[in-house]
């Protein structure tokens, strides 16, 4: 880890903005100070702001440099779950604790590294030679449905789409507790944690780095002190399923982030759970080629699956 940056504003930079006093003041772009503000990487007097933020005089800001990581994601032999394929997309089913492409601490290993490997290089560029081909993510310890584009037209068509919430994600999670409703929507903005830079957290609107995040909700079981709910993306924010429940005051089990990894239940079933519980079950999007709306499923993850057979002996 390269050191950090510290700098105090003076005078006469009073009411700039953070991200062009930044790369003045140092050797990052303006674009590339803007993604380190999104990120948390950057904060003004320990908080996060966004890149439009006016700054004051005496303002502290403290940036730390990502670790530097490769230039270039490496085909790797590593075995993959394909859902589907075809010459402009692969569907795959990703497990629980592969990270989907490499990053500061995860060089290697990632599913970037095996599509490279299984698709003979042959994905979108557009993603830069890091993550080619990704279009969307999902957390290292949530499981389930991907869609990769295999050339720029389908990477550009699938963007769109995502960006318009014609792509319809389907996400089973257990949480703790049980919803009031049976079923609903939590519509609450979602930015970077005023205070903690690796977390996520529901702000108010026009505060830090708010977007607006929407997840619809329905409850398929209730257990003892727990729930199997149906999540429906409308936006597609970080964490965003686990900052919502958590909100709610329904944290994913096992989530140690947002505080569902302190329960008894948890505790006594280290060796199934070993993040949230949260699995990408089900993906419609359409074709990008075809215009053919397509509709992929996957089963939920063994350790899951186990889960939920230990928690149907307390169903309520």
């Amino acid at each position: 880890m390269e050191e950090n940056i510290v700098l105090t504003v003076e005078a006469a930079d009073a009411n700039k903005r953070v991200d062009a006093y930044i790369s003045e003041n140092t050797e990052l772009t303006r674009s590339a100070a803007a993604k380190l503000l999104e990120n948390g990487d950057i904060t003004v007097n320990g908080k996060s702001v966004a890149k439009n933020y006016k700054l004051k005089v005496g303002d502290v800001l403290e940036i730390e440099l990502p670790e530097p990581v490769s230039d270039k994601a490496e085909p790797e032999n590593i075995p993959i779950d394909v859902v589907y394929e075809d010459n402009d997309i692969i569907v795959v089913n990703k497990p629980s604790g592969m990270v989907v492409h490499p990053a500061a601490g995860n060089p290697c290993g990632t599913l970037v590294n095996a599509l490279l490997y299984h698709c003979k290089g042959s994905l979108s560029g557009i993603g830069g030679v890091v993550r080619p081909g990704i279009v969307h993510r999902i957390d290292k310890d949530t499981s389930g449905l991907l869609v990769v584009a295999k050339n720029d037209d389908a990477h550009n068509f699938l963007s769109a789409q995502l960006k318009t919430h014609d792509v319809s994600r389907i996400y089973y999670a257990i949480v703790v507790g049980a919803f009031a409703d049976e079923s609903g929507t939590i519509d609450a903005p979602i930015g970077r944690h005023p205070t903690d830079r690796k977390k996520m957290a529901v702000l108010k609107e026009g505060q830090g780095t708010a977007r607006n995040a929407v997840t619809h909700y329905t409850t398929l079981a209730r257990y003892k002190g727990f729930s199997l709910v149906r999540c429906q993306l409308e936006t597609g924010r970080t964490h965003q399923i686990r900052v919502h429940m958590a909100y709610k005051g329904h944290p994913l089990l096992g989530d140690s982030v947002y505080g569902g990894g302190k329960t008894q239940f948890e505790a006594a079933n280290k060796g199934l759970i070993s993040g949230q519980c949260l699995h990408a079950k089900e993906l419609m999007l359409t074709h990008p080629k075809t215009g053919k709306m397509m509709h992929f499923e996957c089963e939920l993850p063994e350790e899951m699956k186990k889960l939920i057979e230990k928690l149907e002996k307390t169903v309520v």
